[in-house]
C-alpha cells in the first residue's frame, strides 16, 4: 500500500493555489497539506515495522493531539507528525516547530491514552516525523526515534 501512497505522491504533497487566494483558503490549504502527510506518515511507518493503534487521538476537554500512536517493537511510540513545504536554507525545518508547549500538550495527551488503553506499563517514547514537500518532488522524510523525554514535574 505505501507504494501506492508513494507513487500518489510523487508530485508532492502540498496542494497549489493561487498565491493572492483568501487567507481561509489558504488555511485550508495547509490543513490539506497536512492530512495528506498524516496519511504518508502513516504508511510510511507502517512500512518501516510499525504497527499504529491510533490516529488523531483527542480527549475532550483536554487541548492537544496525538498524530499517531503505535508500537515499534516492544515499545509504544506516540509520534507527532509535522508536514511544511521545504523549508530554504537558514528557515526552521518542520521538527523544530514540536516546541516545549506542544511537548507538554503531548506528554498529558500520552498520559491520558495510556490511563485510556490500560497500557501504563509499557514503556514509551515521543517520535517526530518531519515531512517536507517540494512541488514536482517527492516529499523528504525525516524520522526523529526518542526526539524528546518528558519532563517530570
Amino acid at each position: 500500500m505505501f507504494a501506492i501512497v508513494n507513487f500518489a505522491a510523487r508530485n508532492g504533497l502540498a496542494e497549489t493555489g493561487p498565491e493572492d487566494a483568501p487567507e481561509k483558503s489558504a488555511r485550508l490549504r495547509a490543513r490539506h497539506t497536512g492530512v495528506r502527510g498524516e496519511t504518508y506518515a502513516y504508511w510510511y511507518l507502517r512500512r518501516h515495522g510499525y504497527v499504529v493503534v491510533a490516529r488523531n487521538y483527542t480527549v475532550p476537554g483536554v487541548k492537544g493531539e496525538i498524530d499517531l500512536a503505535g508500537y515499534d517493537g516492544p515499545v509504544l511510540a506516540f509520534i507527532e507528525v509535522k508536514t511544511r513545504a521545504a523549508a530554504a536554507p537558514g528557515q526552521p525545518r518542520p521538527e523544530d516547530a514540536v516546541h516545549q508547549e506542544k511537548r507538554s500538550h503531548l506528554v498529558r495527551m500520552a498520559r491520558h491514552f495510556s490511563r485510556a488503553r490500560r497500557v501504563d506499563f509499557v514503556s514509551c517514547r515521543f517520535d517526530v516525523l518531519a515531512i517536507e514537500t517540494r512541488p514536482g518532488a517527492r516529499p523528504a522524510v525525516r524520522l526523529h526515534k526518542g526526539a524528546f523525554a518528558p519532563v517530570s514535574n
